[in-house]
């Protein structure tokens, strides 16, 4: 398969609509069309079933969506990481969510610039969940994952540690002094639903919580009595004065990963995961 053809797949799969696709894509629905029909012929499958109003991705569909969204990440990344080596400059690119595992990540970049063979950190700063695409597609180098909310899938990986949850509550809330709340007290806190995050494909779920993209815009949600969040407990070590956190025990535990590509040979990249894991 060539990439031409898979990103042409890519986008008739994320539209679900080859008119869509087409203007996406820049060029004329019937070349398109054409594309597809060879490549499912090339390939000995149907892709799509081709409804009079409707097209629905089959189970063969679905493999090569997930499959050949890989590996145009993996092009790109290769693309990115020449032209990065081209420059000769050395470095690297760690990614992490903004907001979550501040005082690690503090902690991490201090401890490896002391290192004698440390390299410059150029750190990237994401939203929700965007960690995995910006390592799979070659703008970050490094990661730090959030287990079980992020995939690891394809990556090797480094445990750093596991902590529990809490749930952050407006500082006048009448239950910000509880020793703990239960996961079904904290579903049923009246006036504060749980917040919505993006998925993957930039939509929101449907409910009746606020929409939120960032830390900073969701603490203050938060402390205007607009939502409750669960978070890992680290959170504690910048909360601010407006907002209390109460443990959460029967919430799932929270693991914080470094993952990084299984081909990556860089010596530096191999410093630096030592230094996470030795802290």
């Amino acid at each position: 398969m060539e990439t031409r053809e898979l990103r042409y797949f890519v986008a008739v799969a994320e539209e679900l609509h080859f008119g869509r696709a087409a203007q996406r894509l820049g060029i004329a629905q019937p070349p398109l069309s054409r594309a597809i029909q060879q490549l499912e012929r090339r390939l000995g499958v149907t892709l799509f079933d081709r409804g009079n109003r409707a097209v629905a991705l089959t189970a063969a569909g679905s493999v090569l969506l997930r499959e050949g969204r890989a590996a145009l990440d993996a092009v790109a990344a290769a693309e990115r990481r020449t032209r990065r080596a081209a420059t000769g400059r050395s470095g690297l690119v760690l990614v992490a969510k903004a907001g979550a595992s501040a005082e690690l990540v503090s902690k991490l970049l201090d401890a490896y610039a002391a290192e004698p063979d440390s390299v410059p950190v150029e750190m990237l700063l994401c939203g929700v969940g965007e960690q995995e695409r910006l390592l799979r597609d070659g703008r970050a180098d490094v990661a730090l994952l959030h287990l079980p909310f992020d995939s690891t899938a394809g990556f090797d990986t480094e445990e750093l540690r596991t902590e529990r949850q809490v749930v952050l509550l407006p500082a006048g809330h009448p239950l910000a002094n509880r020793a703990h709340l239960t996961l079904a007290e904290v579903d049923a806190l009246p006036g504060l639903p749980q917040p919505r995050w993006p998925g993957p494909d930039g939509s929101y779920p449907e409910g009746p919580g606020p929409e939120v993209r960032e830390h900073a815009q969701l603490f203050q949600l938060v402390a205007l009595g607009r939502t409750a969040v669960i978070l890992p407990e680290s959170v504690r070590a910048d909360l601010r004065r407006d907002l209390a956190a109460v443990p959460v025990p029967d919430a799932p535990t929270v693991t914080t990963v470094i993952a990084w590509p299984p081909h990556s040979r860089s010596q530096a990249l191999a410093g630096l995961v030592r230094t996470a894991t030795r802290l």
